[in-house]
This record gives structure tokens, C-alpha cells and sequence, in this order.
């Protein structure tokens, strides 16, 4: 169907909802076990996002120095969303967010509006 693409998404998604359903039963099951290991669960989805990189490099055939660039590239790029999804969260923390909202809802706004910012990168090269 030619929907090859799609792997790397799907393998950043699947290994961050495993991540994210070990972290609830852990919490669950074992809450000790979860205040031990419980920031170490969250770098590990995390971490789907670094391993994306190489696996594009390869999808895509780039030569050395074009995986050296992009990898250089897609780290600044992450790096820059999650200063600015940072510094934001920061923001609202002190603003004054409708009751329904808070929490979550205004976090998937601001990564909306924060993907529809960077969307107007692409195509630029």
C-alpha cells in the first residue's frame, strides 16, 4: 500500500505507549519500585525520538556527511521544541487558563501551535 513511511512513526509510537503502559502498572504494582526507576521510564520514551534519527538516516540512504547533518540538525531542532515547550509551560504556570483547560489540554494546545510554527520550516531546503 506503500504506507512505508510510516514505520519510524509507528515505532516512536508503539515504544512510547509500552513505556507509558509499564509506567502505569509499575505504579500500580509496585510504588517503590516506581519512586526508584519512576524518571528513568519517561527518558526512555524519550529516547524513541533519538533512535528515529538513525533509522530515517538509513530509510532515506544519506551518505556520511548528510547523516552527520541531519543528526546535528534534528538534535538543535529538539533541542529548540523543548526550550520553547519549556519556557512556555513556564509561562502558563503563572497565567490565568480556563478551568477546563489546565493541565494536559493546554499542554496538546501549545504542541499544536508549536507544530504548526516549525511546519513552517519545512520545505526550506
Amino acid at each position: 500500500m506503500g504506507l512505508t513511511f510510516l514505520t519510524t512513526i509507528v515505532f516512536v509510537i508503539l515504544t512510547a505507549s509500552f513505556v507509558q503502559l509499564l509506567e502505569l502498572i509499575i505504579k500500580k504494582e509496585a510504588p517503590t519500585l516506581y519512586n526508584m526507576w519512576g524518571i528513568y521510564l519517561l527518558l526512555i520514551a524519550t529516547n524513541c525520538i533519538v533512535l528515529a534519527v538513525p533509522l530515517l538516516n538509513v530509510e532515506n540512504s544519506y551518505s556520511l556527511l548528510k547523516s552527520i547533518v541531519f543528526a546535528i540538525g534534528s538534535g538543535l531542532g529538539f533541542a529548540l521544541a523543548i526550550v520553547l515547550m519549556a519556557s512556555l509551560r513556564e509561562k502558563l504556570a503563572y497565567a490565568d487558563v480556563p478551568k477546563p483547560l489546565e493541565g494536559i489540554g493546554i499542554a496538546f494546545l501549545l504542541a499544536g501551535m508549536l507544530s504548526l510554527a516549525f511546519l513552517g520550516f519545512s520545505g526550506m531546503m
